[in-house]
């Protein structure tokens, strides 16, 4: 047997994780009974880039949210955590000192790098494209989307806000970049409705199956762990390439649901995408304390939003 035919890796192991199965499974084993139910379209907007990428102004969105030292412990299970879904869309100076982080519960907090922001915002790539005159400018902001389950917010709420910040900046096309889970279906609903609106998108993204499922007109694939979505870590070649492959599908792609998947491989053992919210791989002990963490998230998450409607 050659070397080469040595390396075979079971079918779990050699394709993307499937994402929505793992987390519907994950919440029963905790004892939530009522699966979430995610968003689905057929027809998907699309609308051409309307002008050379070196004649156009590109804006990024994240939904990574600006660190704030004066909200206390922003990892998972925090209150600032649990506060994410609830904030507004927003707009940052690129020029600013930027200091994003990624905080949510759903990321791959085991292997994913939660140092490097090159990983999860790709600014640095898209400075480097500027210079090199790829496209004409960025945005003079990035912008932030919220992480929200209620798909109908998003739509009616965030969605229009945030169209509204990219049209009063000139916006010609924009890269959206997820975190967790929601996440992507976040910023692919947002990239229907910014496509609708004559706004060209990709998603750079690392869900494959809630991503398509979702239906988005663009779509670069990285099979890298959640939270890692944009780039390798340390790994200024990895930036580059993804970037210039997103940019290019901006360019290229014939028509709605066009994916394209890095050639990058975030390690040679596939065995990380066995880990990820799998159930059957924890102690009786650990899904106890998990069901309580995700039960404290859900009573802080539930007096926010009650804060939030002012009862």
């Amino acid at each position: 047997m050659s070397k080469t035919s040595e390396l075979v890796f079971a079918p779990e192991q050699d394709q993307p994780v499937r994402y929505m199965e793992r987390t519907r499974s994950y919440y029963l084993g905790l004892g939530y009974d009522n699966p979430y139910v995610w968003a689905h379209y057929v027809d998907v907007p699309f609308s051409p880039i309307k002008k050379p990428l070196s004649d156009s102004v590109l804006g990024l969105i994240t939904t990574a949210v600006p660190y704030d030292p004066d909200k206390g412990p922003q990892g998972p299970g925090s209150p600032y955590n649990a506060a994410a879904k609830f904030y507004q869309p927003y707009k940052q100076s690129i020029t600013d000192n930027i200091d994003l982080r990624i905080s949510h519960v759903g990321i791959d907090r085991k292997h994913a790098n939660m140092e490097d922001i090159n990983c999860w915002f790709p600014l640095e790539a898209a400075k480097r494209a500027v210079a090199a005159k790829v496209i004409k400018a960025l945005s003079p902001h990035f912008y932030g989307l919220p992480t929200n389950r209620s798909q109908r917010h998003t739509l009616e709420i965030d969605a229009p806000q945030i169209l509204e910040m990219l049209r009063a900046d000139s916006v010609d096309v924009a890269i959206l970049i997820p975190n967790c889970p929601i996440c992507h279906q976040s910023q692919s609903l947002l990239a229907r409705y910014l496509e609708a609106a004559g706004i060209s998108t990709v998603v750079m993204g690392a869900a494959k199956d809630i991503v398509e499922y979702c239906g988005v007109p663009r779509f670069l694939f990285s099979d890298f762990p959640l939270g890692n979505a944009a780039a390798k870590p340390n790994d200024v070649h990895s930036q580059d390439l993804n970037f210039s492959l997103a940019l290019g599908l901006i360019e290229v792609a014939p028509s709605a649901r066009t994916t394209v998947q890095s050639p990058l491989r975030w390690s040679s053992d596939p065995s990380w995408k066995l880990e990820y919210s799998n159930i059957e791989k924890l102690s009786q002990q650990e899904i106890s304390r998990l069901r309580e963490e995700a039960e404290q998230v859900r009573i802080t998450a539930r007096e926010l939003r009650l804060n939030s409607l002012g009862t």
